[in-house]
């Protein structure tokens, strides 16, 4: 396009743009013109009635069954090289093959510039020289991928339909290449750049839109480029080329840590299989090992059961004149059992005597016990209220005595009521603080002593608590020595069923 990088940098930088924008012309009198380049691309795109760089119409031949691409004059020349195509109408041997042929010859550092073809896949062969070609993948999401690869004489590339291309020369050497299409009509590849491209038969106001660019950055793209079809490109393969090593090599860095992942998942299968066969060979051999035991197990199992069947004979043997002899002793061991059980009920039951009349003892002297209590704890009640008693009619003796006084006083005031107001005044204040003061100590005493009598509530009460426990320990003790003083006789029992 010949544009500087940042006007590149600025329309691949533009905002996202949706598939439907708003482009309405900005003067109703282009209106004639728009639907006219709208016309025109359509044609320029199904190849009817618009220029074409490869319609060489003035290139008329009779029909024949041959025809040289080096001897015709080439559909496309310029200082950057030449190219033409072979149709039906000028090969007629070609009509019903459904095959058309091209030939392209670039000049040094020169490029046949980005194109896509819209009815036709194209094969090519190098027949010259060396170059690149760079082709970008036109359907999105089904799986294939941009492609730059490096041609030499002999090698055949395919590009298929719809898929954008450039093929380009070495700055050291030209490259000349023939191909073939899949269709013998007349085709007219679809150009980006120059003279030729499709984005001139479009309005600059559309493309500024689709693009998201200003005018002049439109204007930088479609003027720039003064050349078509084949374009001035110094370098370009080289650098493609070098963008083709560098993924080349990076495919070939990621082919090697996939086989180095390979080959470590191969020495951990190994590996797990090797300690999978140990662990076999390993559980084999415990089977036989276990397997050796338990046949020995069986063998000892057997001499073992035929020692027992003899040693079983000779004790049924034994077992026998046993059984005769203790028939005998049976019958004096029951009589024997007999009158010691007899005795044993006889001596049990003066034990549960005893055993009653202690507990009627014990329970008799808790009962007196906690009556003794209760009647402490009324002597004790009694005992306060008639202290209380007497503190209340003492204090009620010396409030009728505070009383007199003061009556007495009054009447000594009212006859010197004039001369000593003030102080009668501060002495019936000090004798109200001072009965206030009795007040409250007659009241601190009142809540002494009523603590004191719940401490010595407190006090009796675990007394009497202690002295229950102790019985119960004592009661236990009893009970204890009681089964102590049967169980000697049990195996004395024992001793004479055993004989």
């Amino acid at each position: 396009m010949k544009v500087p990088e940042d006007v590149i940098e600025e329309v691949l930088a533009g905002t996202e743009v949706p598939a439907i924008v708003h482009g309405v012309p900005k003067s109703t009198k282009k209106k004639k013109n728009l639907w006219e380049m709208e016309a025109q691309f359509m044609k320029t795109v199904l190849g009817r009635g618009s220029y074409s760089f490869f319609d060489n119409r003035r290139n008329k031949k009779k029909s024949s069954q041959l025809f040289n691409v080096f001897q015709e004059k080439p559909d496309f020349e310029n200082c950057n090289g030449w190219s033409t195509v072979i149709n039906r109408k000028k090969l007629p041997a070609l009509k019903g093959s459904q095959i058309g042929i091209y030939v392209v010859n670039l000049t040094k550092g020169s490029m046949m510039g980005p194109h896509w073809n819209p009815m036709a896949t194209e094969i090519g062969i190098a027949i010259q020289g060396e170059g690149m070609v760079r082709v970008v993948c036109s359907k999105s999401g089904t799986g294939c991928k941009n492609m730059r690869f490096k041609v030499e004489e002999g090698d055949v590339f395919v590009v298929p339909r719809f898929d954008p291309m450039a093929q380009m020369a070495f700055n050291n050497n030209s490259f000349v290449f023939v191909g073939f299409s899949t269709t013998t009509k007349k085709h007219h590849p679809q150009y980006l750049t120059g003279k030729a491209s499709v984005l001139r038969t479009l309005d600059r106001q559309i493309l500024e839109a689709s693009f998201n660019v200003g005018n002049t950055t439109m204007h930088q793209i479609l003027e720039a480029q003064g050349d078509s079809v084949i374009l001035e490109c110094t370098s370009c393969a080289e650098e493609e080329k070098r963008l083709m090593e560098e993924e080349m090599r990076k495919e070939e860095e990621e082919a090697k840590k996939k086989e180095e992942a390979r080959k470590a998942e191969e020495e951990r299968r190994e590996k797990e299989a090797e300690e999978e066969r140990k662990r076999q060979e390993e559980e084999a051999r415990k089977r036989e090992e276990e397997e050796i035991r338990r046949r020995q197990e069986e063998e000892e199992a057997r001499r073992r059961q035929e020692e027992e069947e003899e040693e079983r004979e000779r004790q049924e043997a034994r077992k026998k004149q046993e059984e005769e002899e203790a028939a005998q002793r049976e019958a004096e061991q029951a009589r024997r059992e007999e009158e010691e059980a007899e005795k044993r009920r006889q001596e049990e039951e003066e034990s549960r005597r005893e055993e009653k009349a202690r507990r009627r003892q014990q329970e008799e002297a808790r009962r007196r016990e906690e009556e003794e209590a209760a009647k402490r704890q009324h002597e004790e009640e009694a005992e306060r209220e008639a202290e209380e008693a007497r503190r209340i009619e003492e204090e009620e003796a010396q409030r009728e005595a505070e009383e007199a006084r003061r009556i007495q006083q009054e009447e000594e005031a009212e006859r010197a009521r004039r001369r000593e107001e003030e102080a009668e005044t501060r002495r019936k204040e000090e004798e109200e603080e001072e009965s206030r003061r009795q007040e409250e100590e007659s009241r601190r005493s009142e809540e002494e002593a009523a603590r004191e009598a719940e401490r010595e509530r407190q006090e009796e009460a675990e007394r009497q608590e202690e002295a229950r426990r102790r019985e119960e320990e004592t009661e236990e003790r009893h009970q204890q020595e009681e089964t102590e003083e049967e169980e000697p006789g049990q195996p004395e029992m024992n001793g004479y069923s055993s004989n």
